[in-house]
């Protein structure tokens, strides 16, 4: 009878400690990791509906983007406006170039906005293939605001915000579209400067000649000043010489008269 009372008891609680103890292995075990974001969704979500669009059309780039989130992946979606004004440039490249040009727009990279401005440089893309099709582009920093820069657009593509931000996923939204070389001719290089002309040198001041002074010509005073006496009396015999018959006449007249008197 106890043995049977005793059996009943064990059919009763031994399920219920089984039980107990599967819970508190269930509790300890860890909790499986989210399953990482569709990154598409996250894309359009955060404003970039156009690219997000794009790269869901393209079963290339749509796989690639969504298996690199696994490992880590950086994304940088260009903003509605400026993909739209880029449609029909798009529009004209292969199936491949487009899956290229999409996959251009991400690293295989986690970086958040802080480990970005610290990472300047060139940086493999997606789309590099380690082949001549290099797709490299150039992180920069101006102050506070990161630039991307390829060497197909003379100007550089500016970070508008955070779209989406947890490790391993980061995107980035951008203000243009992300030209790689590899598809569009590069940009012109700027022309150099022209050489400054040379400075002529300023001209020299002419020689001053010293000139002597001329004495004013004498007039007919100074000129009879200057005469020497013996020329002097030469002059006046010369000036005297007409009236001296004229005086003796003169002094003749008076005799003459009375000369005549007598006679008469």
């Amino acid at each position: 009878m106890r043995r049977l009372h005793l059996a009943a008891v064990l059919v009763v609680f031994l399920p219920l400690a089984v039980s107990a103890a599967g819970t508190k292995e269930a509790a300890k075990a860890p909790a499986a990791p989210p399953a990482p974001p569709n990154i598409t969704a996250a894309m359009a979500k955060g404003g970039c509906k156009a690219f997000a669009a794009l790269v869901a059309a393209s079963p290339d780039a749509r796989s690639s983007f969504q298996s690199a989130g696994d490992g880590g992946v950086t994304a940088f979606c260009p903003s509605d406006d400026a993909v739209r004004s880029f449609m029909p440039r798009y529009k004209n490249l292969t199936a491949v170039a487009k899956a290229s040009l999409l996959l251009f727009h991400a690293v295989p990279v986690y970086y958040s906005q802080r480990s970005l401005k610290s990472n300047n440089g060139v940086m493999n893309t997606l789309a590099t293939d380690g082949s001549a099709n290099n797709f490299n582009f150039t992180v920069q920093n101006e102050g506070e605001q990161v630039t991307i820069k390829t060497d197909a657009s003379d100007h550089a593509a500016r970070l508008k915000s955070t779209v989406y931000d947890k490790d391993p996923i980061a995107i980035y939204a951008l203000d243009t579209v992300l030209e790689p070389v590899e598809l569009f001719e590069p940009a012109e290089s700027p022309a150099p400067a022209p050489a400054p002309a040379p400075v002529a040198d300023a001209p020299k001041a002419p020689k001053k000649t010293r000139h002597r002074p001329v004495a004013d010509a004498p007039g007919p005073a100074a000129a009879a000043d200057d005469t020497s006496p013996a020329d002097q009396k030469k002059n006046s015999k010369k000036s005297a010489s007409p009236a001296a018959p004229c005086l003796r006449w003169l002094a003749a007249l008076p005799v003459a008269v009375a000369v005549a008197a007598a006679l008469a």
